[in-house]
This record gives C-alpha cells, structure tokens and sequence, in this order.
C-alpha cells in the first residue's frame, strides 16, 4: 500500500481523479479544500477565517491547514493510507507534511502531478464555477490570482518533490478514464513496496 500525494493546477480534475484512486485503491482521502469548505459552510471560527483569504484568493494560512491534515492522519492513523488531494500547495507544507507522517508511522511514498496548461485550465474552472457554483471559481480576477499562487507556491512543490525522486508527470488532458489509467499505471509500482 502507498501513501500518495495529488497534484495539479486548479481545475486539473484532482477531485475526480481522487474519487477513482480512492475506489480502486480503498486509500483514505484527505482534501484539505472540502475540509476547509466544511468549515466555512458550518460557519466555524476556522470556517470563518479561512473564508476571509478565500475571498481575497489567497491560501490558507499554513498553521490552519496543516492542523487539519494532522487531524485527519491522526483519526485514521492505524491500517490505512492515504492520498491527498491537492496538498501540499507550498513549501511550509511540503516540509511539515515530510515531518508529520513518520511522526504517526507514515512515509509518502509518490506524488503525481496532473500537468494541464493554463488555457485549459481557465476553460475548465469557467466550467466549474457555472456547474457547480464553486465560490472560489466565481470572478475572472479570483482566478487570475489562484494561478498566480499556484505557479508562485505550488510550482516549487512540484521541485521539491523531483529532488526526492518522488515526483511522476500525468498529462491532464484528454477523456477522464485515459488520465485515470496513466495514473494507474504510476501508482501500481507504488502499491507493491
């Protein structure tokens, strides 16, 4: 089994991506974004907090995020492993997560990047923000700004990771089922150590 971070720019199909691994996997899913969205629509002070740098398209302050990915690692700490869906997003994160998972007898065994181009992304989170109303999808400039973090935070992730030898490149684009089936054949090699 294999503990498996996710990747990708916003709107690169990570959430659906996620629901597939996690199916055939039986991984237990960490979404730092639904739990941050949980807060918010519960109105919770964390909820509200975060709901004040969502609004501003800004990540998270790390110390929120990474007490609520510790939360999640520590309930289900025995016989499971995990994937986390767009996390790490920034260095901090990337550093801390490295510390936090041997500390509850964890290792990260792979991270795979949904590599989609800007353009596409755009069209995609343009979809997103009509079908499912996504708050964070709404405005032209929010957008602007979450790729801007994205390129500016998340890229060096993606660095970061390489160095370890730990990083695998997915095409993003194309049918659902042909990005699912790349990312099969990363993780299957993963599965097996």
């Amino acid at each position: 089994m294999a503990n498996i971070v996710l990747l990708g720019p916003p709107g690169a199909g990570k959430g659906t991506q996620t629901e597939k691994i996690v199916r055939h996997y039986n991984l237990m899913p960490i979404v730092p974004g639904n739990l941050m969205r949980e807060h918010i629509s519960q109105n919770t002070s964390i909820g509200q907090k975060i709901s004040n740098y969502i609004n501003e398209g800004m990540l998270a302050p790390h110390e929120v995020v990474m007490g609520l990915v510790e939360e999640q690692v520590k309930a289900k700490k025995h016989g499971f492993k995990f994937l986390f869906d767009g996390f790490p997003r920034a260095i901090a994160q990337a550093t801390s997560l490295d510390e936090l998972l041997p500390k509850h007898g964890h290792q990260l065994d792979g991270v795979i990047f949904l590599e989609v181009p800007d353009e596409i992304v755009k069209e995609r989170i343009r979809y997103r923000a009509k079908l499912l109303g996504r708050i964070d999808d709404q405005s032209e400039e929010k957008v602007a700004t979450r790729l801007k973090i994205y390129h500016d935070e998340t890229l060096p992730v993606i660095a970061y990771y390489e160095k370890q030898n730990k990083l695998y490149r997915v095409k993003g684009v194309g049918p659902i089922e042909d990005v699912f089936q790349q990312i099969l054949r990363v993780i299957q090699p993963l599965y097996r150590k």
